[in-house]
């Protein structure tokens, strides 16, 4: 009985942020097209209300935890639910996000990104997405900020392990920014797959900052290290205990 009851609230949930996405996105489309800030206000808006019906309507308590960056930096993060993207742009004050290149033409979620200065990607061509990573970053089409990436390139469900990317590092090195990787615990309530949502307390995570000079080997190593390390601490806090020996 209760697990249907949660399943109605999940489907409710689902259909409700839907309809404020599109609603949002259309109230907010004039004043996005014409200024950068019309776009962050929508956003914001939009993930303000994602996460606040996500507590009364099906349960899940987001917190956010750790010193959230200002400046211009690097933001690895691990990835595992739609969740954490919202929690992590509502809490970075400029933030920007490495994208599949496919959501540039996503109808007004397109001109969303492109607004807010997102970096378009093509998923499977490993080389020339660098490039493109590196020619928006160096040209200056994206504006100072916090870079957030996904060093997995996917979302990854609670238990299972995806390689690290080499990604991160390229844009750490040649960016010469500090990197502050990001350890969450968001996929354990809102899982990749399923429109249930199941109550328990979200948390987001920033970790100490790795500094800017390390070669790719030891800065793969330690991003792979806190980011693993310290998602599976907020899982295990949450109540599940990753298996051992997966990396």
């Amino acid at each position: 009985m209760r697990l249907a009851l949660q399943w109605i609230l999940s489907i409710i949930y689902v259909v409700q942020n839907a309809i404020m996405m599109l609603a949002m996105g259309i109230v907010f489309f004039p004043w996005a097209l014409l200024s950068p800030r019309g776009a962050m206000a929508a956003c914001n808006s939009y993930a303000t209300w994602a996460i606040w019906t996500a507590r009364w309507l099906v349960g899940i308590r987001c917190e956010v935890r750790g010193e959230v960056p200002s400046g211009a930096v690097l933001i690895p993060a691990k990835h595992q639910s739609f969740l954490d993207i919202m929690v992590i742009f509502k809490a970075l004050p400029q933030p920007r996000f490495i994208m599949k290149y496919e959501l540039l033409f996503t109808p007004i979620i397109g001109v969303y990104a492109w607004r807010l200065g997102c970096v378009p990607v093509r998923r499977g061509k490993r080389g020339a997405a660098i490039k493109a990573m590196l020619a928006d970053v160096e040209s200056g089409r994206v504006p100072p900020g916090q870079l957030a990436i996904y060093p997995q390139g996917t979302r990854v469900p609670v238990g299972d392990y995806v390689p690290y990317k080499v990604g991160p590092y390229v844009l750490y090195r040649e960016t010469g920014q500090a990197a502050v990787p990001v350890a969450t615990n968001c996929g354990m309530f809102w899982p990749k797959g399923t429109m249930l949502r199941t109550p328990g307390h979200a948390v987001v995570e920033f970790l100490e900052p790795i500094a800017p000079g390390l070669d790719q080997k030891s800065f793969m190593a330690q991003l792979e290290e806190v980011i693993e390390d310290g998602s599976n601490a907020l899982m295990a806090e949450a109540g599940f205990v990753p298996e051992t020996g997966d990396r």
